[in-house]
């Protein structure tokens, strides 16, 4: 999730500063965490405090205003709906991380991370692109060979991962859907050989980079393992509001995984 967190917010810059090329500064003056960051450091307190999802998405947003919270979502969690709304948008799939990292069989991975997005994204290609992201999470900290996630992925959820990210670029566009973003997103994790590289390439494809880098960046990070401790410092705790900061660290010790190395 450390991984989620750095691609939203080396991302930030990006998103309406589209680049189709890797060779980028980390950093800018438009550097910022967004809604993605936000709304995966709740899905974090649902675990850890035992919330649900509906209130502890509508108490995050209400707190962490103006983070670039899609329309309805912010409509929603400001009129206190329990209502969905079935959205397809990408913002079921980029909160999604921490349930990769939580349990211990991919039917209860497929089954939180549907949970966790029918409560606005009920829309069945929103519950497929959360699904998609938490099981690719969960068989990456699994080792589970790059491959054989490819061939799961496409079978369970019939995306094409089969081409390169050089061969997508060129045709990627800004496209909030899971349908149009979860897939490359992935394919940037597929293609890559490190967490900053996954999000080099998510940024690269000059779509909505920090939610594509955001996704690429979670899958990365359970793959390659913690990232090291000065971008941890660099980023993380320049960029991260500090009350985030503290629900992330009390995660990361719930599952007993290491912030950085």
């Amino acid at each position: 999730m450390i991984g989620t967190l750095l691609g939203d917010i080396i991302g930030s810059a990006y998103e309406h500063h589209p680049i189709k090329s890797v060779n980028f500064d980390l950093t800018s003056k438009f550097t910022k965490f967004t809604d993605d960051s936000v709304l995966t450091v709740a899905t974090m307190s649902v675990y850890l405090y035992g919330t649900s999802f509906t209130q502890t998405y509508q108490d995050y947003t209400i707190k962490y205003p103006h983070r670039g919270y899609g329309s309805s979502f912010d409509l929603w969690a400001h009129h206190r709906s329990a209502q969905p709304y079935n959205s397809f948008g990408n913002g079921s799939a980029m909160r999604v991380s921490p349930i990769g990292w939580l349990f211990e069989s991919a039917e209860e991975v497929l089954s939180e991370a549907k949970r966790s997005a029918e409560v606005t994204h009920n829309h069945p290609e929103g519950i497929k692109g959360a699904q998609a992201i938490a099981l690719a999470i969960f068989m990456a900290r699994k080792k589970v060979s790059k491959e054989d996630i490819r061939q799961t992925l496409q079978k369970l959820f019939g995306y094409d991962l089969s081409h390169s990210i050089n061969e997508i670029r060129p045709h990627t566009s800004f496209d909030v859907t899971c349908q149009g973003s979860v897939p490359p997103s992935i394919i940037a994790f597929l293609d890559s050989s490190s967490v900053i590289d996954a999000i080099r390439k998510a940024i690269s494809l000059g779509g909505d980079s920090d939610t594509q880098a955001a996704m690429a960046g979670g899958i990365a990070e359970a793959f390659y393992g913690p990232v090291s401790k000065q971008l941890f410092d660099d980023i993380i705790m320049t960029y991260l509001a500090p009350a985030l900061l503290k629900t992330v660290t009390e995660f990361y010790a719930h599952i007993k995984v290491p912030l950085y190395i």
